[in-house]
């Protein structure tokens, strides 16, 4: 039995769905279990660029069934558009090879413009997608206000449910703004049954097809949304997403136990990135000129959902040795390593200095580390085009001990290392 789990290390952003696309051949299933369609992965492959922000990257794939779990929150007019795009770019979609949990919970307009009047102007916003991510979440939670995706099947009992939960959300809805959009109970449920018949085929009970794959030797392949650093318990809080989005939201997210899981991959980028809100101790807010604009310029530093640009700055192995230690990573990728080639020379983050003490840990409360400051050690750069480098040995030496020695200071073998978009440039370290 061989279950993998690709799974960020930082902020998100760190090129997962390369490192999915590159493991498909040797799985059989992949399972998305977080998140929503706030989450980006762009995808190169045989010379086409795919955009994906709910479908797990694995769909591209053709011998491999994609799941998304119960642990997802699924907007019904993504997951159409997402299907109809592929099948217009010729991949082959249906429900055999699309699965979507009955058990996930569903975002209905509602949840948008909730978390739109949160957001708006506020000072605590946290600088989300604006997707309803957050507040179908906290329906989840709250039980009374959930709905799940099976029971579009059953237009009558949809109909009472949004019959009870919309006149709720309307009064939420004009406490926040006066000027808040409002809803129709009938209106919805019609719409929503509208899309009903169109995801029906791909609609089933996933705990059951996957612990089914697992007794019949199935190799699964989990796909994590986000990063660890964002994940809602163990992250920078508040400026975190509402999803488990490390290694510990696979049990609660797709019914499979942990474990189960026989490797565990966590990527990281050459540098960091971050979107939206939040403390970033090596963030390089240096000016249109600086280092950080660089980065950001040569890594196309673009959000894949929402097009914001990202904050971009130093690796920082603080964080990454927690996140890391986190998710039980038994091996490291680093990806855009290509990006740093046009820098004199590159730093890394080894310890913070908080309150004027020198700390080796990471402080997940953002009021904490956004009062911690950078200890660094510099390395220098190598000033070359690496992106047709193909083996370990053919890196130029500097670059190679950027590898070792995050390595060394990680305490996890790195495995591979990606110089490009294109699943070619990639360099099998082992």
């Amino acid at each position: 039995m061989d279950c993998t789990c690709v799974v960020g290390l930082q902020w998100g952003d760190e090129a997962k769905g390369k490192i999915v696309d590159l493991l498909t051949a040797d799985h059989h299933i992949v399972v998305r279990y977080n998140g929503g369609a706030n989450a980006g992965h762009t995808i190169v492959k045989n010379g086409k660029t795919y955009k994906l922000s709910l479908l797990p990257t694995g769909i591209l794939s053709s011998h491999m069934q994609a799941v998304i779990g119960n642990g997802v929150v699924v907007n019904p007019v993504r997951f159409l558009e997402e299907v109809t795009n592929l099948r217009a770019a010729d991949i082959a979609v249906s429900g055999e090879n699309l699965v979507l949990s009955s058990h996930a919970h569903l975002i209905f307009p509602y949840h948008v413009e909730e978390e739109r009047l949160a957001e708006f102007g506020s000072p605590q916003a946290i600088g989300t997608t604006g997707r309803g991510i957050g507040p179908c979440y906290q329906d989840k939670l709250s039980r009374t206000n959930g709905i799940r995706v099976g029971e579009l099947l059953y237009p009558d009992h949809l109909r009472d449910r949004l019959r009870y939960i919309v006149p709720r959300k309307n009064t939420l809805l004009r406490a926040l703004s006066p000027e808040a959009e409002t809803f129709d109970a009938d209106a919805l449920c019609a719409e929503y049954l509208g899309y009903a018949e169109q995801m029906k085929p791909h609609i089933a009970d996933t705990f059951q097809l996957l612990h089914k794959a697992l007794k019949s030797g199935k190799r699964l392949l989990f796909e994590a949304a986000q990063g660890s650093l964002l994940d809602i318990d163990h992250g920078t809080f508040p400026y975190v997403t509402s999803s488990s989005s490390s290694t510990t939201g696979i049990w609660s997210g797709s019914g499979v136990p942990a474990k189960n899981l026989t490797r565990i991959i966590g990527i990281i980028k050459a540098y960091t990135s971050r979107v939206g809100r939040g403390p970033f101790p090596t963030e390089l807010d240096d000016g249109p000129t600086g280092l950080g604009e660089t980065i950001r310029r040569i890594g196309r530093e673009y959000g894949t959902v929402t097009g914001r640009p990202r904050r971009c700055g130093w690796l920082d192995l603080v964080a990454v040795r927690y996140s890391a230690t986190l998710a039980g990573a038994d091996e490291v990728t680093v990806m855009l390593l290509d990006v740093l080639s046009a820098l004199d020379e590159l730093k890394i983050c080894t310890a913070y200095e908080l309150d004027g003490q020198r700390i080796d840990y990471f402080p997940g409360d953002a009021f904490l580390l956004e009062r911690c400051k950078p200890v660094y050690e510099t390395l220098p750069g190598w000033r070359c085009d690496i992106s047709s480098v193909r083996k370990p040995s053919d890196l130029p030496a500097a670059a190679r001990r950027y590898v070792e020695r995050i390595a060394e200071l990680v305490q996890l073998p790195v495995s591979i290392v990606s110089v490009g978009p294109d699943r070619e440039q990639t360099i099998m370290m082992k």
